[in-house]
């Protein structure tokens, strides 16, 4: 009997502890005891999981204007992710797993393989302010990328994360809060593969990253740097500031940790800095990327890629930079408006392959519970090459419907 009822008062203290707790959704670390999800705790509290999925149905539309027919209707499920979180014998040993069942979420594209691991990473935590990771997980890059896709305001990160970003990668990383005064600080480093989520091999250079983020105006409300919009309607301005480098050695992907595998690797040298800031919900971020490599240019790498092309298909790294910005006002009731703007500007090297791109977006968002269950309306208009007011010729226009909805 004396089991049974310490076994329903765990039960009862772990579901207050989720009901209270309104943290956002980490993909750096584990999440435990934060999450209405489908949890389990051992009886004798040796062992914790949290069982969570989430998903985003979506429709869309695009054109481009060049006086031809081209419009295009996307509908389909953009993610479907199963996710587990928890701890075994101590809650210093803990773990998140991360799977995708859809082909957008599977690299498949590049590689012919269906990968369904995104996050198998095991955690050391020392303390709450200092822990250690090894496994696959995402890399300390842009804030961006760091925030979870369900997180985000608009459906989709900008072009400027989708052209320079460091995504998943396999190693190891070290974590560390602290203050100076009253000023909250992060500092986070990894060394790793630096081929992302491999689905065939490695080779035999590193990659090494590092990022450092500020708070001069203290803490966010429930984690809320890590999130877009100001939900919380914070009550004092917040502010983050962040930055970093990565130096990925001798890589045989396109962009590090993602793109087709090519013959001859290369060195990619990215840097980043971001910031975001919030007060009484409105919420303004920035983020500006650039990336350097001595030679873009590569070719494909049959060995490796399982998809058909031509023989020595032409493959580059995206050599340039980029500026992202996106500003937005949560109304009453949990409706946000949203307004994004995006540059960028390829290097000189690749202006025979790629455009100049200016990107201005619009985004209307409905949220019934935060972003676990939302409804998103975004519309955006693309400009090559500074377009903007003669022929028109290849600007594009398009739409978006998605909802998202998770545990």
């Amino acid at each position: 009997m004396n089991t049974k009822i310490g076994l329903l008062l765990v039960t009862v203290g772990c579901l207050l502890l989720t009901l209270q707790s309104q943290a956002q959704e980490r993909d750096d670390r584990a999440t435990i005891l934060n999450f209405k999800g489908i949890q389990y705790m051992s009886d004798d509290s040796l062992f914790y999981t949290n069982f969570r999925f989430r998903m985003q149905n979506r429709l869309g539309y695009s054109n481009v204007l060049d006086n031809e027919d081209n419009g295009k209707f996307d509908a389909r499920i953009r993610r479907l992710r199963l996710r587990m979180d928890g701890y075994i014998y101590t809650p210093k040993i803990s773990y998140s797993i991360q799977l995708a069942f859809t082909r957008g979420d599977q690299d498949f594209d590049d590689t012919g393989i269906a990968n369904i691991v995104r996050d198998a990473v095991v955690f050391y935590n020392f303390s709450d302010d200092f822990y250690i990771s090894f496994g696959q997980n995402k890399l300390p890059g842009n804030r961006q990328r760091v925030n979870s896709s369900g997180q985000l305001q608009f459906a989709d990160r900008s072009l400027v994360n989708s052209n320079y970003t460091l995504d998943r990668d396999f190693g190891v990383s070290f974590n560390l809060s602290k203050k100076i005064g009253d000023m909250p600080i992060n500092a986070k480093a990894a060394i790793s593969t630096g081929e992302g989520r491999p689905a065939l091999g490695t080779d035999d250079g590193l990659a090494y990253t590092g990022r450092v983020e500020f708070l001069p105006l203290g803490n966010f409300t429930n984690d809320g740097d890590y999130s877009e919009g100001d939900i919380e309607r914070e009550e004092t301005p917040k502010l983050s500031i962040g930055g970093g480098y990565s130096y990925n050695d001798r890589t045989i992907r396109e962009g590090g940790q993602l793109g087709r595998y090519v013959k001859n690797p290369f060195t990619l040298k990215t840097s980043f800095a971001d910031a975001i800031f919030k007060y009484q919900g409105f919420a303004y971020q920035a983020e500006y990327m650039r990336r350097d490599v001595d030679n873009p240019f590569n070719i494909v790498d049959d060995q490796f890629n399982q998809v058909d092309g031509p023989e020595d298909e032409l493959a580059y790294a995206q050599k340039g930079w980029g500026l992202n910005q996106q500003a937005s006002y949560l109304l009453n009731k949990g409706y946000e408006i949203a307004t994004r703007y995006t540059y960028i500007k390829p290097h000189q090297q690749l202006r025979n392959y790629e455009d100049q791109l200016d990107v201005i977006e619009l985004g209307l968002t409905k949220y019934m519970k935060a972003h676990r269950l939302k409804f998103q309306i975004n519309a955006n208009y693309t400009v090559p090459n500074g377009d903007f007011g003669n022929n028109y010729s290849k600007n594009a226009w398009g739409g978006t419907f998605q909802i998202e909805l998770g545990i």
